[in-house]
């Protein structure tokens, strides 16, 4: 059974200048215990997905279309109450920093404890007991003792496994994890990394793992999702979307990540900039930019088409093999 299906999601924000969509017309879905990566650039509408799907998405801004079913419920048109009683329980979530996720005057383990009881209605002794055993599992070094330490007497590589244990302990179902490892190291981003994997492959959880660094894609996720504009332009298998990408957006992107051997006089990029929200054009949105762009193109926008294995939005691919 799919544990989280997305359909014609539409992300609106009214403004002086009209309504701006922010996201339009995203689909995806995901199995339990798959790890769906979602990359672009910077403004693509990767975060914003996510933030749909728990339900944090700050007025005036709304979701103007589309569906989210989790376990086979509607959940978005849930009210705010509603919607926090969901989140934490049958939806984790991951922030960048961990210390925007911490409270930095309650102890790690207060916060843990809270947050058990909160959704698993456990005596605090019980609660405790599975907060310990839940920054043991995260590789926190002697847990019982470091329970009662604060935010900020942790590494930022050991606070971003507390942020993990902490979307994780009362057992959801699926995880939202935006950017987990950017402000980590590259020794650290590798460590959690392989705990992402491995809980996953552990508890099946369902892990969303919005990012902008192919390489963190490429070690973590089953499947990848590629956002352009606002919607998504490519999604399929990791392995087949990174050797063999469809769209001109992909093989861009792929194109302009540095290799070791010989190093060129020119590293490879993408002209132009992607368009704001209130100026894409009336085709496709990565015309203006694209090397292959054909009349049709600047004229009339390509639906995303194929199935959940493979699929490509753009007209210089009819069809994708599934």
């Amino acid at each position: 059974m799919t544990l989280l299906s997305v359909e014609n999601l539409t992300v609106a924000f009214p403004g002086r200048r009209g309504t701006v969509n922010a996201i339009e017309d995203v689909s995806l879905s995901i199995e339990p215990g798959e790890i769906l990566g979602m990359v672009g650039e910077s403004g693509a509408g990767k975060s914003m997905t996510g933030a749909a799907i728990i339900g944090l998405i700050e007025p005036p801004g709304h979701i103007a279309k589309g569906r989210i079913v989790l376990e086979g419920e509607r959940i978005d048109t849930k009210s705010p109450e509603q919607m926090r009683r969901i989140r934490g329980r049958r939806i984790g979530a991951i922030f960048q920093d961990p210390l925007t996720s911490l409270n930095p005057v309650l102890t790690v383990g207060d916060q843990l404890i809270e947050t058990i009881q909160t959704h698993l209605k456990l005596p605090r002794a019980e609660a405790r007991e599975r907060a310990i055993d839940w920054l043991r599992r995260v590789g926190i070094p002697a847990p019982e003792a470091r329970i009662d330490t604060y935010p900020h007497q942790y590494s930022g590589g050991m606070r971003q496994r507390v942020v993990i244990a902490l979307a994780l302990c009362a057992e959801p179902r699926l995880v939202i994890a935006d950017e987990p490892t950017t402000a980590l190291d590259v020794s650290v981003q590798a460590q959690i990394i392989a705990l992402l994997r491995r809980l996953a492959r552990e508890t099946g959880v369902a892990v969303v793992l919005v990012t902008h660094d192919m390489g963190v894609i490429a070690e973590t996720a089953d499947r990848v999702a590629v956002m352009y504009a606002g919607r998504i332009v490519e999604v399929g298998a990791v392995a087949d979307v990174l050797n063999a990408p469809n769209h001109p957006y992909t093989e861009g992107l792929m194109a302009s990540i540095p290799r070791i051997g010989p190093r060129p006089e020119i590293l490879p990029q993408i002209e132009g900039a992607m368009p704001r929200p209130h100026a894409r054009p009336p085709g496709c949105a990565f015309a203006p930019r694209c090397p292959n762009r054909m009349d049709v193109c600047s004229e009339q926008r390509p639906e995303l088409e194929g199935s959940a294995a493979a699929a490509v939005a753009c007209h210089l691919k009819a069809e994708v093999p599934a």
